[in-house]
């Protein structure tokens, strides 16, 4: 099944002259790119200690969510998980059944070939992945990504001198877009939410579906990292 809901698209703006990798998207339209937004329950917010608690996603594609995309998995932790059940709503007992991260990753590995992510503070999602894929001893795997949090400060900045607290928030960013409130933290409906206030943001830039993936290059909210990289 899968809901239309925002005219505009994608645009992916880190392409560098000569990396091989972005030779894929080079040129490519906002209407022939998938989009997959991804969301990460954790433990902490200190990335060189939290766990990931559940894991979820659904792509997109030419201004459609197609759902049956999406996936959930609670993940199993022997960490603390402090105030996790409170915030999320995941007590021991659901992180008992859970599955194995590994089995999580690896699924999440085979979305990934010619995908540009979607990710509401990609800096902490994209940090907990790398230590997580080098702690597992995973392969490393090049992402792409748009962090729709740094759109939301792009666009807060044009507006302010300095950006209201708590202005850039997932639920404050989906309010002042008009869309409808996500449950609280739960991480398929937060990737599902990220992904309609991408489409809602892209479309108050002007962006089209003919236009081009590097047309987003200007707001910083675009990226590539290598999940897992290790330096020799």
């Amino acid at each position: 099944m899968v809901l239309q809901w925002l005219r505009a698209f994608l645009s992916n703006g880190f392409f560098r002259p000569g990396h091989s990798a972005l030779k894929r998207f080079k040129g490519a339209t906002i209407k022939d790119t998938t989009l997959m937004s991804i969301d990460l329950e954790l433990t902490s917010l200190d990335a060189s200690k939290a766990e990931i608690t559940s894991f979820g996603w659904v792509c997109g594609r030419n201004s459609n969510i197609a759902l049956e995309s999406s996936a959930y998995s609670v993940v199993k932790t022997k960490a603390t998980l402090g105030q996790s059940p409170v915030i999320h709503g995941l007590t021991q007992d659901n992180i008992s059944k859970g599955a194995m991260i590994e089995d999580v990753l690896h699924k999440f590995i085979k979305q990934l070939p010619d995908r540009v992510l979607v990710i509401h503070n990609a800096t902490l999602d994209l940090a907990v992945l790398d230590a997580v894929f080098k702690r597992l001893n995973l392969p490393a795997q090049e992402v792409f990504y748009i962090d729709t949090l740094q759109l939301a400060l792009y666009q807060l900045k044009k507006e302010h001198e300095v950006v209201p607290r708590n202005s850039a928030t997932l639920g404050a960013c989906l309010q002042r877009a008009g869309l409808p409130e996500a449950p609280q933290h739960n991480a398929l409906e937060d990737a599902m939410a990220a992904l309609l206030l991408c489409y809602a943001q892209l479309a108050a830039l002007g962006l089209t579906p003919q236009s081009c993936l590097a047309d987003l290059s200007h707001t910083l909210a675009l990226g590539r990292k290598t999940l897992g990289e290790r330096k020799d």
